[in-house]
């Protein structure tokens, strides 16, 4: 889908903040490792993805009560939502320079009902003329994520009939909502009740 930068300047895309501590020294290993492993942009890009959508499961598949939102925490606990997962990502792919921000996606269950904002990236390779999504969520049995430049190959396809909406936004820090939840939220039962149902304006 064709995204709408919410900065028209890269360089908040690059940005490190408290969330995406792209500086601290367990990004920075991280980063090393899967950097040394792939030696450039395009395959370090879906080494990140892989190795965040494989190696940190996401809470709610593992059970993992645990609330992380800081990038190094997530990397530190191996845990996280999607949202917290996305924010681990972006960090990987700005410690490297490739451009990456926030989107979302309004969810729900097969009925229409209980709705769900969904947390995902985008990224811009050297010379890509566009914003790729990718969603680092975490696979399972009927969800299929693949690491993809174009083509989306994302977790949940949205379904208009049932009032899911993907989000057109690309944030370079994370919706404040969404944020608020992750930071005031003492486990993953209390951020469930905490998290919008819907993307605030």
């Amino acid at each position: 889908m064709q995204l709408i930068p919410q900065d028209p300047h890269i360089r908040p895309y690059l940005a490190a903040d408290e969330v995406v501590d792209h500086g601290h020294p367990l990004v920075r290993e991280t980063v090393a490792a899967l950097w040394g492993a792939t030696g450039d942009a395009y395959p370090y890009a879906e080494a990140a993805f892989e190795f965040v959508r494989d190696t940190i499961p996401h809470s709610a598949d593992s059970g993992d009560p645990r609330v992380s939102w800081r990038a190094s925490d997530v990397l530190r606990t191996r845990n996280g939502i999607c949202h917290a997962k996305s924010h681990a990502l972006v960090a990987l792919l700005r410690a490297r320079g490739i451009p990456a921000g926030f989107c979302y996606q309004r969810l729900t269950d097969d009925d229409g009902s209980n709705p769900a904002v969904h947390g995902l990236i985008a990224l811009r390779l050297p010379g890509a003329a566009h914003w790729a999504r990718q969603d680092p969520r975490g696979n399972r049995p009927g969800v299929d994520a693949r690491f993809a430049l174009d083509a989306e190959r994302l977790a949940f396809p949205v379904r208009p009939e049932l009032g899911e909406v993907d989000h057109p936004e690309l944030y370079a820090t994370p919706h404040p909502a969404v944020l608020a939840a992750l930071r005031n939220s003492a486990d993953r039962q209390e951020l469930w009740r905490n998290l919008p149902t819907e993307l605030p304006g």
